[in-house]
Protein backbone atom coordinates (compact mmCIF):
# COMPACT_ATOMS: atom_id res chain seq x y z
CA UNK A 1 0.00 0.00 0.00
CA UNK A 2 3.10 1.93 0.79
CA UNK A 3 4.49 1.10 -2.31
CA UNK A 4 1.44 2.31 -3.93
CA UNK A 5 1.23 5.60 -2.33
CA UNK A 6 4.62 6.29 -3.60
CA UNK A 7 4.06 5.78 -7.22
CA UNK A 8 0.69 7.31 -7.18
CA UNK A 9 2.71 10.92 -5.47
CA UNK A 10 5.89 10.62 -8.08
CA UNK A 11 3.04 9.77 -10.78
CA UNK A 12 1.32 13.31 -9.67
CA UNK A 13 3.99 15.40 -9.52
CA UNK A 14 5.48 14.33 -12.34
CA UNK A 15 2.17 15.10 -14.28
CA UNK A 16 2.32 19.10 -12.08
CA UNK A 17 5.83 19.34 -13.02
CA UNK A 18 4.48 18.52 -17.00
CA UNK A 19 1.79 21.58 -16.36
CA UNK A 20 3.88 23.68 -15.37
CA UNK A 21 6.14 23.32 -17.61
CA UNK A 22 3.52 23.28 -20.46
CA UNK A 23 2.06 26.76 -18.29
CA UNK A 24 5.51 28.10 -18.36
CA UNK A 25 6.08 27.61 -22.05
CA UNK A 26 2.38 29.07 -22.82
CA UNK A 27 2.76 32.54 -20.85
CA UNK A 28 5.89 33.12 -22.04
CA UNK A 29 5.17 32.22 -26.30
CA UNK A 30 3.51 34.89 -28.94
CA UNK A 31 -0.31 34.08 -29.04
CA UNK A 32 -1.34 32.24 -32.65
CA UNK A 33 -2.45 36.36 -33.62
CA UNK A 34 -2.71 36.47 -37.82
CA UNK A 35 -0.08 39.34 -39.37
CA UNK A 36 -2.77 41.59 -40.09
CA UNK A 37 -3.64 41.25 -36.01
CA UNK A 38 -6.87 40.34 -34.45
CA UNK A 39 -9.50 43.00 -32.99
CA UNK A 40 -11.92 41.55 -29.92
CA UNK A 41 -15.02 43.74 -28.33
CA UNK A 42 -15.22 43.24 -24.43
CA UNK A 43 -18.59 43.25 -23.81
CA UNK A 44 -19.28 44.98 -20.46
CA UNK A 45 -19.36 42.11 -17.31
CA UNK A 46 -16.95 39.86 -19.15
CA UNK A 47 -14.86 37.62 -17.41
CA UNK A 48 -11.43 36.83 -18.04
CA UNK A 49 -12.35 33.03 -18.75
CA UNK A 50 -15.40 34.42 -21.07
CA UNK A 51 -12.77 36.18 -22.58
CA UNK A 52 -10.19 33.39 -23.19
CA UNK A 53 -12.87 30.90 -24.90
CA UNK A 54 -13.84 34.10 -27.66
CA UNK A 55 -9.93 34.00 -28.33
CA UNK A 56 -9.60 30.00 -28.67
CA UNK A 57 -13.08 29.75 -30.87
CA UNK A 58 -10.72 32.66 -33.10
CA UNK A 59 -8.02 30.16 -32.58
CA UNK A 60 -5.40 32.66 -31.13
CA UNK A 61 -4.59 30.48 -27.99
CA UNK A 62 -4.83 26.76 -26.96
CA UNK A 63 -5.59 27.18 -23.36
CA UNK A 64 -8.14 28.83 -21.28
CA UNK A 65 -7.44 27.49 -18.40
CA UNK A 66 -3.88 28.50 -18.36
CA UNK A 67 -4.40 31.83 -19.52
CA UNK A 68 -7.50 31.94 -16.08
CA UNK A 69 -4.76 30.88 -14.14
CA UNK A 70 -2.20 33.69 -15.16
CA UNK A 71 -5.00 36.15 -14.44
CA UNK A 72 -5.84 35.11 -11.04
CA UNK A 73 -1.68 34.40 -10.30
CA UNK A 74 -1.27 38.18 -11.40
CA UNK A 75 -4.15 39.43 -9.93
CA UNK A 76 -5.47 40.60 -13.14
CA UNK A 77 -8.69 38.66 -13.68
CA UNK A 78 -10.79 41.11 -12.07
CA UNK A 79 -9.63 44.33 -13.83
CA UNK A 80 -10.45 43.49 -17.29
CA UNK A 81 -12.01 46.66 -19.16
CA UNK A 82 -14.76 46.28 -21.81
CA UNK A 83 -14.15 47.62 -24.97
CA UNK A 84 -12.01 47.33 -28.31
CA UNK A 85 -9.01 45.71 -28.16
CA UNK A 86 -6.44 45.07 -30.91
CA UNK A 87 -3.90 42.55 -30.36
CA UNK A 88 -0.87 42.83 -32.68
CA UNK A 89 1.36 39.84 -33.90
CA UNK A 90 4.20 38.75 -31.09
CA UNK A 91 1.56 39.22 -28.41
CA UNK A 92 2.24 36.86 -25.62
CA UNK A 93 -0.29 35.89 -23.01
CA UNK A 94 1.34 38.09 -20.18
CA UNK A 95 1.18 41.02 -22.73
CA UNK A 96 -2.64 40.56 -23.66
CA UNK A 97 -3.44 40.28 -20.03
CA UNK A 98 -1.77 43.60 -19.31
CA UNK A 99 -2.92 45.09 -22.21
CA UNK A 100 -6.64 44.40 -21.31
CA UNK A 101 -6.27 45.08 -17.28
CA UNK A 102 -4.76 48.52 -18.92
CA UNK A 103 -7.84 49.36 -21.01
CA UNK A 104 -6.08 49.98 -24.02
CA UNK A 105 -8.42 49.96 -26.26
CA UNK A 106 -8.45 51.09 -29.58
CA UNK A 107 -9.04 54.51 -30.18
CA UNK A 108 -11.33 56.00 -33.31
CA UNK A 109 -10.97 59.26 -34.92
CA UNK A 110 -13.23 61.80 -36.41
CA UNK A 111 -11.86 65.45 -37.75
CA UNK A 112 -13.96 68.75 -37.43
CA UNK A 113 -12.91 70.07 -40.57
CA UNK A 114 -12.20 74.41 -40.07
CA UNK A 115 -15.07 75.84 -42.00
CA UNK A 116 -17.74 73.17 -41.31
CA UNK A 117 -21.41 74.13 -40.70
CA UNK A 118 -23.01 72.70 -37.81
CA UNK A 119 -25.06 70.68 -39.84
CA UNK A 120 -22.08 69.26 -41.17
CA UNK A 121 -20.63 68.43 -38.06
CA UNK A 122 -24.26 66.53 -37.47
CA UNK A 123 -23.51 64.60 -40.49
CA UNK A 124 -20.06 63.05 -39.75
CA UNK A 125 -21.80 62.65 -36.28
CA UNK A 126 -24.51 60.48 -37.28
CA UNK A 127 -22.09 58.77 -40.36
CA UNK A 128 -19.48 57.52 -37.91
CA UNK A 129 -19.95 54.06 -37.09
CA UNK A 130 -17.66 53.69 -33.51
CA UNK A 131 -19.84 56.27 -32.17
CA UNK A 132 -23.17 55.23 -30.48
CA UNK A 133 -25.99 57.84 -31.82
CA UNK A 134 -28.70 59.48 -29.64
CA UNK A 135 -29.02 62.74 -31.38
CA UNK A 136 -30.97 61.32 -34.52
CA UNK A 137 -34.33 62.86 -33.97
CA UNK A 138 -33.31 65.99 -31.82
CA UNK A 139 -33.63 69.44 -33.02
CA UNK A 140 -30.79 72.31 -32.88
CA UNK A 141 -32.15 73.51 -29.79
CA UNK A 142 -32.48 70.34 -27.44
CA UNK A 143 -29.47 69.04 -28.37
CA UNK A 144 -27.69 71.96 -27.02
CA UNK A 145 -30.19 71.88 -24.07
CA UNK A 146 -28.79 68.47 -23.01
CA UNK A 147 -25.26 70.18 -23.06
CA UNK A 148 -26.42 72.07 -20.75
CA UNK A 149 -26.45 75.89 -23.17
CA UNK A 150 -30.25 75.82 -23.69
CA UNK A 151 -29.91 79.71 -24.93
CA UNK A 152 -26.96 79.03 -27.34
CA UNK A 153 -26.67 79.45 -31.13
CA UNK A 154 -24.98 75.65 -32.21
CA UNK A 155 -23.27 76.95 -35.12
CA UNK A 156 -19.46 78.02 -34.46
CA UNK A 157 -19.44 76.12 -30.75
CA UNK A 158 -17.42 73.66 -31.55
CA UNK A 159 -13.62 73.73 -32.45
CA UNK A 160 -12.29 71.87 -35.70
CA UNK A 161 -9.78 69.61 -34.47
CA UNK A 162 -9.03 65.46 -34.79
CA UNK A 163 -10.86 63.74 -31.66
CA UNK A 164 -10.33 60.30 -30.58
CA UNK A 165 -12.44 57.93 -28.63
CA UNK A 166 -13.60 54.62 -28.16
CA UNK A 167 -15.69 52.70 -29.66
CA UNK A 168 -19.55 52.71 -28.26
CA UNK A 169 -19.07 56.82 -27.31
CA UNK A 170 -21.86 59.05 -27.31
CA UNK A 171 -22.31 61.72 -29.95
CA UNK A 172 -23.63 63.97 -27.35
CA UNK A 173 -20.01 63.11 -25.07
CA UNK A 174 -18.29 63.68 -28.60
CA UNK A 175 -19.92 67.23 -28.72
CA UNK A 176 -19.35 68.14 -25.01
CA UNK A 177 -15.82 67.54 -25.76
CA UNK A 178 -15.49 69.72 -28.71
CA UNK A 179 -17.87 72.74 -27.12
CA UNK A 180 -15.41 72.78 -23.98
CA UNK A 181 -12.23 73.31 -26.51
CA UNK A 182 -13.61 76.23 -28.05
CA UNK A 183 -14.78 77.49 -25.12
CA UNK A 184 -11.28 77.45 -23.34
CA UNK A 185 -9.66 78.42 -27.08
CA UNK A 186 -11.68 81.16 -27.27
CA UNK A 187 -11.35 82.54 -23.71
CA UNK A 188 -7.45 82.41 -24.03
CA UNK A 189 -7.50 84.64 -27.52
CA UNK A 190 -10.27 86.99 -26.01
CA UNK A 191 -8.25 87.51 -22.67
CA UNK A 192 -5.26 88.37 -25.17
CA UNK A 193 -7.17 90.43 -27.94
CA UNK A 194 -5.89 93.91 -28.76
CA UNK A 195 -6.98 96.98 -27.18
CA UNK A 196 -9.56 98.92 -28.83
CA UNK A 197 -11.45 96.43 -31.13
CA UNK A 198 -15.37 96.99 -32.09
CA UNK A 199 -16.13 93.82 -30.09
CA UNK A 200 -17.88 94.31 -27.40
CA UNK A 201 -17.26 90.29 -25.88
CA UNK A 202 -15.33 86.63 -27.04
CA UNK A 203 -18.81 85.87 -28.87
CA UNK A 204 -18.48 88.29 -31.56
CA UNK A 205 -14.87 87.71 -31.69
CA UNK A 206 -16.29 84.12 -32.61
CA UNK A 207 -18.79 85.33 -35.02
CA UNK A 208 -15.85 87.38 -36.79
CA UNK A 209 -13.76 84.51 -36.90
CA UNK A 210 -16.32 82.47 -38.51
CA UNK A 211 -16.00 85.15 -41.77
CA UNK A 212 -12.61 85.21 -41.76
CA UNK A 213 -12.40 81.48 -41.84
CA UNK A 214 -14.97 81.29 -44.73
CA UNK A 215 -13.32 84.41 -46.81
CA UNK A 216 -9.80 82.86 -47.13
CA UNK A 217 -8.09 79.31 -47.38
CA UNK A 218 -4.87 80.99 -47.12
CA UNK A 219 -3.63 81.27 -43.40
CA UNK A 220 -1.36 84.34 -44.16
CA UNK A 221 -4.13 86.38 -44.97
CA UNK A 222 -6.44 85.77 -41.97
CA UNK A 223 -4.85 88.30 -40.06
CA UNK A 224 -5.04 90.57 -43.33
CA UNK A 225 -8.47 89.79 -43.80
CA UNK A 226 -9.66 90.60 -39.96
CA UNK A 227 -7.93 93.96 -40.56
CA UNK A 228 -10.39 94.66 -43.44
CA UNK A 229 -13.30 93.66 -41.42
CA UNK A 230 -12.38 95.64 -38.47
CA UNK A 231 -11.81 98.90 -39.70
CA UNK A 232 -15.26 98.95 -41.68
CA UNK A 233 -16.64 97.61 -38.27
CA UNK A 234 -15.06 100.96 -36.71
CA UNK A 235 -15.88 103.02 -40.01
CA UNK A 236 -20.01 101.60 -39.61
CA UNK A 237 -19.26 100.36 -42.76
CA UNK A 238 -20.96 97.36 -43.94
CA UNK A 239 -18.99 94.08 -43.70
CA UNK A 240 -20.29 93.20 -47.59
CA UNK A 241 -19.18 89.69 -47.21
CA UNK A 242 -20.61 87.01 -49.43
CA UNK A 243 -20.28 84.34 -47.05
CA UNK A 244 -22.65 85.43 -44.99
CA UNK A 245 -25.30 85.97 -47.69
CA UNK A 246 -24.72 82.59 -48.62
CA UNK A 247 -25.11 81.28 -45.16
CA UNK A 248 -28.64 83.42 -44.82
CA UNK A 249 -29.95 81.70 -47.82
CA UNK A 250 -29.27 78.42 -46.38
CA UNK A 251 -30.95 75.44 -48.91
CA UNK A 252 -31.83 77.49 -51.03
CA UNK A 253 -28.37 78.52 -52.32
CA UNK A 254 -27.49 76.51 -55.40
CA UNK A 255 -23.38 76.99 -55.56
CA UNK A 256 -24.05 80.69 -57.49
CA UNK A 257 -24.31 84.07 -56.12
CA UNK A 258 -26.62 86.41 -57.91
CA UNK A 259 -27.02 90.60 -57.87
CA UNK A 260 -30.48 89.83 -56.55
CA UNK A 261 -29.26 86.95 -53.43
CA UNK A 262 -27.28 90.44 -52.59
CA UNK A 263 -30.23 92.46 -52.47
CA UNK A 264 -32.49 89.81 -50.41
CA UNK A 265 -32.67 90.92 -46.68
CA UNK A 266 -31.87 87.94 -44.31
CA UNK A 267 -30.37 88.45 -40.88
CA UNK A 268 -27.50 87.36 -42.53
CA UNK A 269 -27.29 89.48 -45.52
CA UNK A 270 -24.34 92.18 -44.43
CA UNK A 271 -25.03 93.92 -47.48
CA UNK A 272 -28.17 95.35 -46.24
CA UNK A 273 -27.20 95.24 -42.62
CA UNK A 274 -24.73 96.47 -40.81
CA UNK A 275 -22.71 94.91 -37.99
CA UNK A 276 -21.99 91.61 -37.40
CA UNK A 277 -24.52 89.10 -38.05
CA UNK A 278 -26.28 87.32 -35.40
CA UNK A 279 -24.28 83.88 -35.35
CA UNK A 280 -21.08 82.47 -36.40
CA UNK A 281 -21.51 80.81 -39.96
CA UNK A 282 -18.92 77.98 -39.63
CA UNK A 283 -16.46 76.67 -37.02
CA UNK A 284 -13.30 78.80 -37.38
CA UNK A 285 -10.39 77.41 -36.82
CA UNK A 286 -8.20 78.80 -33.69
CA UNK A 287 -5.80 80.55 -35.96
CA UNK A 288 -8.89 82.42 -37.41
CA UNK A 289 -10.05 83.10 -34.03
CA UNK A 290 -6.28 84.44 -33.16
CA UNK A 291 -6.92 86.77 -36.39
CA UNK A 292 -9.91 88.15 -34.98
CA UNK A 293 -8.62 89.37 -31.56
CA UNK A 294 -5.11 90.56 -33.80
CA UNK A 295 -5.84 91.92 -36.47
CA UNK A 296 -2.86 93.36 -38.87
CA UNK A 297 -2.67 96.38 -38.73
CA UNK A 298 -3.01 99.04 -42.16
CA UNK A 299 -5.53 100.72 -44.22
CA UNK A 300 -7.24 98.49 -46.93
CA UNK A 301 -10.59 98.24 -46.84
CA UNK A 302 -11.70 96.39 -49.93
CA UNK A 303 -10.50 93.22 -51.10
CA UNK A 304 -11.36 90.63 -53.95
CA UNK A 305 -10.09 87.60 -54.63
CA UNK A 306 -7.57 86.73 -57.47
CA UNK A 307 -8.76 83.56 -58.29
CA UNK A 308 -5.76 81.69 -57.31
CA UNK A 309 -6.80 81.15 -53.34
CA UNK A 310 -4.96 84.88 -52.63
CA UNK A 311 -6.85 88.23 -52.76
CA UNK A 312 -5.72 91.62 -53.59
CA UNK A 313 -6.36 94.14 -50.90
CA UNK A 314 -7.33 98.06 -51.42
CA UNK A 315 -7.47 101.03 -48.98
CA UNK A 316 -9.97 103.19 -51.70
CA UNK A 317 -13.10 102.27 -53.46
CA UNK A 318 -11.72 103.33 -56.56
CA UNK A 319 -8.11 101.19 -56.54
CA UNK A 320 -10.48 98.04 -55.71
CA UNK A 321 -12.96 98.28 -58.09
CA UNK A 322 -10.03 98.86 -60.76
CA UNK A 323 -9.02 95.24 -58.83
CA UNK A 324 -12.77 93.64 -59.42
CA UNK A 325 -12.60 94.51 -63.03
CA UNK A 326 -9.10 93.19 -63.36
CA UNK A 327 -9.73 89.64 -61.67
CA UNK A 328 -13.28 89.42 -62.19
CA UNK A 329 -12.69 87.20 -65.29
CA UNK A 330 -16.51 87.32 -66.66
CA UNK A 331 -19.55 90.28 -66.12
CA UNK A 332 -21.57 87.23 -64.73
CA UNK A 333 -19.01 85.56 -62.19
CA UNK A 334 -18.45 87.24 -58.74
CA UNK A 335 -15.37 86.91 -56.55
CA UNK A 336 -15.60 87.27 -52.61
CA UNK A 337 -15.11 90.83 -52.14
CA UNK A 338 -15.88 93.01 -49.30
CA UNK A 339 -17.09 96.68 -50.71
Amino acid sequence: MLKLAGVLLISAALVIGWIMSEYRAFIAAPLDVPESGFTIEIAPGSTLRTVARELRREGILDHVRFFAWLGQRTGLASRIHAGEFRIEPGTTPVMLLEQLAGGKVIQHSLTLVEGWTFQQVREALAAHSALEHTLKDVSDAELMARLGYPDQHPEGRFLPDTYHFPRGTMDIEFLKRAHAAMDERLSQSWDTREPGLPLNNAYEALILASIIEKETARPAERREIAGVFIRRLQRNMRLQTDPTVIYGLGSSYDGNIRARDLRKDTAYNTYTRAGLPPTPIAMPSAASIDAAVHPAPGDALYFVARGDGSHEFSSSLEAHNQAVRHYQLTPNSRTTNSR
